[in-house]
């Protein structure tokens, strides 16, 4: 794999195979330019951790590939075709994007949640089937929730809510996941929760990209680390090869000292504190 290095004034470009990625992607809010020109690929049946400071272009740029951030310029491409030239329920059965903020009506279960994500295999030839049954129950097995299929969504824990959501993307049975800030707001316990179903979905084949901002989770559960700055990528690799002292400092602002965890050999930040500029 080819690693880019914030350290280079030309950025090489990894040479992984991908089904989803970006080719001078531009992205703006009103007439704020967030990413300019940007190319990205997510290696595929691998889990890739965005990290970087707040503002960087984190949840845009996963917005630009989930096509819910329509480009200024450029180009997003899904399985080799422009994703604005695919039917929405085609791109629905190839790719799910669990957003920061998740609205779900009052009253309702587990199950029910996790039936909206058969919604994109529906239509008016196709109605329920054994086969939506099938995807909803293995849902709830993957993330271990058959237990709880009949609890009210709003009488769960933190981790126990993220992972119904997670299971209702699941139940698109698509091959790419994109999640943004899935742990966001959850204590240890219940990130390690997340995390665990996150790593097992890829072990079952799946794409997942993470919009992470707690380094050593990123580095201990994910394969592929992009890290951005001011809507650029200064540097993408694993996280044994890119996450070091000077990338921390560049990124945050932080002195640190990095040893290898002694179960994953990840890289664990020890001895960290504020640069004052």
């Amino acid at each position: 794999m080819t690693v880019t290095s914030l350290h280079n004034d030309k950025i090489s470009h990894p040479t992984f195979q991908s089904r989803l990625g970006a080719s001078k992607l531009t992205l703006k809010h009103g007439k704020v330019c967030i990413i300019e020109n940007l190319d990205v690929s997510l290696p595929e049946g691998k889990v890739t951790a965005i990290v970087g400071p707040n503002g960087c272009g984190k949840s845009t740029l996963l917005n630009g590939l989930s096509r819910v951030h329509a480009p200024s310029s450029g180009v997003v491409l899904l399985d080799g075709k422009d994703i604005h030239c695919l039917p929405s329920k085609e791109v629905a059965r190839r790719l799910a994007l669990l957003p920061q903020d998740t609205l779900a009506p009052d009253g309702i279960t587990i199950e029910e949640l996790i039936r909206f994500g058969r919604h994109p295999h529906q239509s008016l030839l196709k109605q329920w089937a054994m086969d939506d049954q099938q995807a909803i129950d293995y849902a709830l097995d993957a993330a271990d929730l058959q237990g709880l299929k009949d609890r009210l969504l709003d009488t769960l824990s933190g981790g126990q809510r993220q992972r119904a959501w997670i299971a209702m993307s699941i139940a698109q049975e698509t091959p790419l996941l994109l999640l943004d800030e899935p742990t966001s707001a959850l204590d240890l316990g219940h990130q390690i929760e997340v995390f665990e179903l996150i790593r097992n979905l890829s072990r079952q084949g799946k794409t997942l990209a993470m919009v992470v901002h707690d380094l050593p989770s990123a580095c201990r559960y994910s394969d592929h680390i992009i890290a951005m700055k001011k809507g650029e990528i200064i540097t993408q690799g694993s996280p044994k090869e890119v996450m070091t002292k000077e990338l921390v400092r560049e990124l945050y602002g932080v002195e640190c000292d990095l040893i290898p965890d002694p179960m994953t050999g990840s890289p664990i930040l020890i001895n960290m504190k504020r640069v004052r500029s």
